[in-house]
């Protein structure tokens, strides 16, 4: 027998025992530049004094690309305060259907505060220039990945650390008083110090992608802070990319944490605050760089990738007239106007459940989840490894559990808090029946 003959037999072999395995599990990783030019307002805080007026550390949106051999599906991470509209990632998915066959695009933001302001609606009826341009190399990315992946294997492992706090501070009264900051690191509760971390390596054991998921809201910059910055996250990312040789990417997945601040938020500019951010984020990263190398990625017997994108419809919590006057006193009447067309009803939400490999689950939620919706998927998931995003696939503001509700305080019972009460645990407990569905457990007929 021939080289060639010999080669040729071997290819065969292999794609045999793919086929008999249901595929091959493959990936690719890619990093696109998002930052605006200067002149963009910024995220998150109402009383600023001016538009970003340059970069501290740049914004990228990070792409990883999955093929169980038969399906792809793909994350898009955002160095941004929200995803963009449901009406432009919407484009981008059928753009990447229609030219690389990937059925699934998972979007989710890290939340920065120090990202430019995203809306739902311009009064001009067109995006941003900034906007158009990032979401141009994300489609062009997702396609690209598509086509260059490569064999790969998969892993995950849990740590710990804590960067944060539960800001909503409980008083024995049953009233709640707003721990912002919390330098002195008072115990609060609920909390998650949860690291979890996914890894994806080439066959050669080498990193392609690191994917970490925490929940802490990524204010350490205040409204004093006038530059683009990934805040804590992107200092995370680098520590991680540093540690391990052949430039994996890192990609950070917003936990749960509508009501967890960092122990140094909104720190002044004169204090250091770039220094604190660096510390924060390194804090993180070194416990993910820990935890990842520890981690024994496999390649799946059986491949298997399922993803689900349902929109759940919600009421207005609050009477729309009074939400509104409420929201201009908050943030003043321009604003207020601007953000208007949202208080109709209903209220969509789409809520996207992934499975990888029937063991890792991904569940989001289109807004700001309080911490315990975290928690509580990681005790109630069907599955081993379970990841909780927040952010992702769209923007409703906070989503309190039905006591914080009760309780109070910013984020639970504020204009902030536009959606019903309970519609949080209606999307957990969907995105649980998903995981149960994809799985096989629940089944779509009546036994006899």
């Amino acid at each position: 027998m021939t080289r060639r003959m010999l080669a040729m037999a071997i290819c065969v072999s292999c794609l045999l025992v793919a086929t008999a395995q249901g595929g091959e599990f493959r990936a690719a990783a890619a990093r696109v530049e998002i930052t605006p030019a200067p002149g963009i307002n910024l995220w998150g805080y109402s009383n600023r004094k001016g538009p970003a007026t340059g970069t501290l550390d740049p914004l990228f949106a990070r792409i990883l690309v999955l093929s169980d051999g038969e399906k792809i599906i793909s994350l898009v991470t955002l160095d941004l305060g929200r995803t963009f509209d449901n009406g432009s990632m919407d484009a981008v998915r059928a753009r990447v259907r229609r030219s690389a066959q990937i059925e699934a695009v998972f979007f989710c933001a890290s939340h920065t505060h120090s990202g430019p302001v995203i809306d739902d609606f311009y009064a001009e009826g067109e995006l941003p220039p900034w906007q158009r341009s990032a979401l141009e190399k994300i489609g062009v990315a997702l396609v690209d990945a598509a086509r260059r992946m490569i064999p790969a294997a998969i892993g995950t492992g849990i740590g710990q650390t804590y960067i944060g706090h539960n800001r909503r501070l409980l008083n024995q009264d049953g009233t709640v008083k707003m721990l912002w900051g919390n330098a002195t690191k008072i115990p609060t509760s609920p909390v998650d110090p949860t690291v979890g971390v996914i890894r994806v390596d080439d066959r050669g054991g080498n990193p392609i992608a690191i994917l970490v998921n925490y929940a802490c809201h990524p204010v350490v910059f205040g409204p004093d802070n006038l530059r683009y910055s990934a805040d804590f996250p992107g200092a995370m990312a680098r520590t991680v990319e540093s540690a391990f040789a052949g430039s994996p990417i890192c990609f950070f997945l917003q936990g749960a944490p509508g009501d967890i601040n960092p122990f140094m938020d909104k720190t002044p500019l004169a204090e250091n605050a770039d220094r604190v951010m660096v510390e924060t984020g390194v804090q993180l990263g070194q416990e993910v760089t820990r935890v990842a190398k520890t981690i024994r990625a496999e390649v799946p017997a059986r491949p298997s990738l399922k993803a689900n994108l349902d929109v759940l419809r919600f009421k207005l919590r609050w009477d729309r007239d009074k939400l509104l006057t409420g929201l201009s006193q908050l943030v003043g009447e321009a604003t207020a106007k601007r953000y208007a067309p949202l208080m109709a009803e209903p209220i969509e939400a789409p809520v996207m459940t992934v499975l990888i490999n029937n063991e890792i689950a991904l569940a989001g939620m289109p807004g700001e989840p309080f911490v315990e919706f975290q928690i509580g998927l990681r005790d109630r998931s069907p599955v081993r490894s379970n990841f909780f995003v927040g952010y992702s696939n769209g923007y409703i503001a906070y989503f309190p559990t039905i006591r914080a509700a009760v309780e109070g305080g910013y984020g639970a019972n504020t204009v902030t808090t536009r959606v019903e009460v309970g519609a949080g645990e209606t999307m957990l407990d969907h995105s649980i029946i998903t995981l149960y569905k994809m799985l096989g457990k629940l089944k779509d007929k009546p036994s006899q």
